[in-house]
């Protein structure tokens, strides 16, 4: 979650209509996203196959 949090701080502190990211820094928020979302879903399927429950999950970007 460190990188998505850099990000935030990153879009947060940017002024203009553009931020620019290192390639290796948009990597690694790419693989710290798809490794949340692959969890998520992980959890998701158990839950429901477990306790034949439904889950809800809300994901919201906040100010960006």
């Amino acid at each position: 979650m460190i990188i998505i949090k850099r990000f935030i701080d990153k879009v947060s502190a940017t002024r203009g209509n553009n931020l620019v990211l290192p390639m290796e820094e948009a990597k690694m928020l790419r693989d710290e996203i798809a490794k949340l979302l692959a969890d998520n879903y992980e959890l998701l399927n158990k839950d429901v196959t477990e306790n034949n429950a439904v889950m809800q999950v809300e994901i919201n970007g906040g100010k960006w």
